[in-house]
């Protein structure tokens, strides 16, 4: 018995000892869900093409691509390229790995094609995208080699605009652009540059234009860019690159039209205004002071019917009335617009009086109303000066500082320093436009009307900071 008990003891502490360890394991332990890895961040893999990319002699009305995952097809008709342009677009289908293209339309004799994806297929998973997934046959024996490039850039800014499509048209008609679709379709990249691969030895009229909808025909009120000579291609010589400008048409003012109704008041808005003969105006300061290096500006909220200007009134902070002014109403017949030789940090007073403007509703200035104001101090102006590198003077620059997409200052640029004692602090858009016929603007184009190009212009990425009661010395490189 007793040498039974030696033996069991040790047996009991190591069982114990095990049981303990377990514990001390499992409550100390984290249960942590697997992950499923890595994100998958790679595109479609193409397994097979049937026919397979690059046959010559094609025959079929069917392609088919096996891909490497489930995949799907977004925007078929935004994202594919068809070269040369068909009458009737393949239709696309997808299924698991696969895409399935059926071309719907005659394929010419000689003739090479692509067919460009754009965007269209991604993973089902993750959307990863296949970019610029390309295929091409030919129906002959040979394959064209034609290449031309170039870029397209916004005139009016020197900026560009991806979203703008390059077409090449064998008909060379300026109609053709608006009537027939184009021979073949170029993207522009992030940087506006274009690129046509397998071209025809032939001769083209070369557009760029917003083609909303990839409708590919041109309409009203789209950027439109052209090339004042045709393109010739060849397998041997691609021709130089070309760079087009796209500008809106101008309007044709010629023609007539209904002018839109003003809308109609509710008997309710009725009844509120039926009393109110007050002709309301609003004047645009400056932190509430006047600009002295601007013109003051009385906006009326409705059309100017009539005005006695011997009802306006302009003093200074005294009531010494001030004479060497102008004022003169816009084409709209609501802004009037004050000129005056300013002295900084000074008050003064506008009086309009009773009857000065009437409207054509009958409103009128029911009283003499006083607007008293103060000019700016010259310490809340900055000093600006501005220094020019490869400056082109021959093509006429002329300087045009913006805020907001609106025109602040605009002048000549004579040398390659600009200089302004005084000027009004903020943060501005520097533009340059290449001012041909020096009329101190930009000037568009037009090609259906006298085929002119627009006037060109650059636009500096960096904006301009103007600090106040500061010396602000800026080097601007084009």
């Amino acid at each position: 018995m007793r040498t039974t008990k030696h033996i069991q003891l040790p047996i009991l502490a190591i069982f114990l000892l095990v049981i303990a360890f377990i514990w001390q394991f499992t409550s100390c332990a984290v249960i942590v869900a697997p992950t499923g890895g890595p994100r998958d961040s790679l595109p479609p893999v193409l397994l097979s093409a049937v026919p397979k990319d690059s046959l010559k002699g094609f025959t079929e009305k069917k392609i088919i691509f096996e891909f490497n995952e489930y995949v799907e097809v977004k925007d078929i008709q935004k994202n594919l390229i068809v070269s040369p342009y068909p009458k009737t677009l393949p239709s696309v289908e997808y299924k698991l790995r696969t895409v399935t293209v059926r071309l719907k339309d005659t394929l010419q004799p000689n003739t090479t094609y692509t067919l460009d994806f754009g965007d269209a297929i991604h993973d089902i998973n993750e959307g990863n995208i296949l970019k610029h997934f390309t295929y091409i046959f030919t129906t002959g024996n040979h394959f064209d080699k034609g290449t031309f490039s170039g870029r397209v850039l916004v005139a009016e800014t020197g900026n560009v605009d991806s979203t703008l499509t390059v077409f090449l048209y064998k008909n060379r008609e300026d109609s053709a652009i608006s009537k027939q679709r184009p021979s073949y379709i170029a993207r522009l990249d992030s940087l506006g540059r274009f690129n046509f691969r397998n071209l025809p030895a032939d001769t083209f009229a070369l557009y760029a234009w917003k083609d909303e909808g990839a409708a590919r025909y041109f309409g009203n009120k789209q950027l439109l860019a052209f090339a004042d000579n045709y393109i010739v291609t060849s397998e041997e010589n691609p021709p130089a690159p070309v760079t087009l400008y796209a500008f809106f048409e101008p309007e044709d003012t010629s023609k007539k039209y209904t002018p839109s109704l003003p809308k109609q008041q509710t008997q309710k808005e009725k009844d509120k205004n039926k009393d109110d003969k007050r002709l309301k105006f609003t004047i645009a300061f400056n932190n509430g002071k006047q600009d002295i290096l601007d013109s003051l500006r009385i906006s009326f909220e409705s059309q100017i019917k009539t005005y006695d200007t011997s009802k306006f009134v302009f003093t200074r902070g005294d009531f010494t009335p001030i004479n060497d002014y102008t004022l003169k109403i816009d084409t709209s017949n609501k802004d009037f617009t004050l000129r005056h030789k300013w002295i900084a940090d000074t008050p003064y007073h506008i009086i309009l009086m009773k009857n000065f403007a009437e409207d054509s509703t009958g409103r009128f200035i029911t009283k003499n109303d006083t607007i008293s104001f103060r000019t700016m101090k010259k310490e809340e102006y900055g000093s600006l000066r501005l220094r020019f590198t490869n400056l082109d003077f021959a093509k006429k620059p002329l300087l045009v500082l913006l805020q907001n997409d609106k025109i602040k200052y605009s002048t000549p640029l004579e040398t390659s320093q600009f200089r302004a004692k005084l000027f009004l602090p903020g943060e501005y858009i520097i533009r340059i436009v290449y001012d041909e016929n020096q009329n101190g603007k930009w000037d568009t184009g037009s090609f259906f009307g006298k085929k002119k190009q627009p006037e060109k212009a650059t636009t500096i990425k960096k904006k301009l900071t103007v600090k106040a009661n500061w010396d602000n010395d800026v080097d601007v490189i084009l």
